[in-house]
């Protein structure tokens, strides 16, 4: 019998394959881009992703945190998001890179996510908190990214190349670096509120060896918020905004991923 997770994961499947090469037909012929048909497909392969998601992730015991259903949630997210930041600014065909990254993640959320492991409860606001800096990862990730096209589009536009690939294919530099503070606008937000969240809903950040994570997110959040303040105050970009990204981006990550490496492997040397 086929389950209905298999038919929605099916059916958003199309969806994202159906939208990914309208997009790229319509960026190869250079023809303008259906807003709405384009957003009312991959809504469509949204909703169906969240509704598998749904199954594999809330449980009567509390929420399935499995690394491969954080794989398929953060994925989803990357393409959520990347869909509100196309619906005002002209950056549309920035959705070729969720697209595929939503499927994925789709997939292997849907093959490899384990439902018979022990589900630990937590509390609403543990679990708030956890959700919260998975989407300020995400975002921060995004941003990342995006600021090392930057570096590509800048380095082309700078050097004056014939063959400018990164120029001619994507958004101009302009939108693309308002799209990039957008990004770090709203992962620092969520990042903020994360952070709040943990300092009140975790009991012993030593016994839990959260020190590290939180004191890598603390200076990753000041980087962030210095470089908005730049940003906005004295008019920081090109260059400094990309390093300041990246290199925030590397303490979130070092916290978030390393944070046990730098504890075993270093600190006890």
């Amino acid at each position: 019998m086929i389950s209905l997770p298999l038919v929605y994961t099916v059916l958003a499947l199309v969806a994202y394959t159906t939208g990914f090469w309208y997009l790229f037909l319509r960026l190869m012929s250079k023809s303008e881009i259906n807003h709405w048909l384009i957003g009312l497909i991959l809504s469509v392969g949204l909703i169906l992703h969240g509704t598998v998601l749904y199954y594999d992730i809330i449980t009567p015991l509390g929420v399935n945190y499995d690394v491969f259903n954080l794989i398929s949630f953060t994925s989803g997210l990357m393409l959520l998001l990347s869909i509100l930041f196309s619906t005002y600014r002209p950056v549309m065909t920035m959705n070729l890179i969720g697209i595929p990254v939503a499927a994925i993640g789709l997939i292997l959320g849907f093959a490899f996510s384990q439902h018979n492991i022990l589900i630990e409860r937590h509390s609403v606001g543990l679990d708030a908190h956890i959700i919260l800096s998975l989407a300020a990862y995400v975002v921060l990730l995004m941003a990342t990214i995006q600021a090392i096209i930057l570096w590509f589009q800048n380095r082309e536009l700078k050097n004056k190349q014939k063959r400018r690939i990164w120029v001619n294919l994507l958004p101009s530099y302009q939108a693309m670096e308002s799209l990039l503070f957008d990004m770090l606008i709203v992962g620092f937000g969520l990042l903020t509120i994360a952070l709040c969240l943990g300092f009140f809903t975790i009991d012993d950040f030593f016994a839990q060896h959260l020190a590290h994570k939180t004191a890598f997110s603390i200076i990753s959040w000041f980087i962030y918020g210095s470089l908005l303040i730049g940003h906005y105050k004295f008019g920081w970009r090109g260059q400094k905004a990309i390093r300041f990204t990246i290199l925030g981006f590397f303490l979130l990550a070092l916290g978030f991923i390393g944070s046990k490496f730098v504890l075993e492997m270093i600190l006890t040397h």
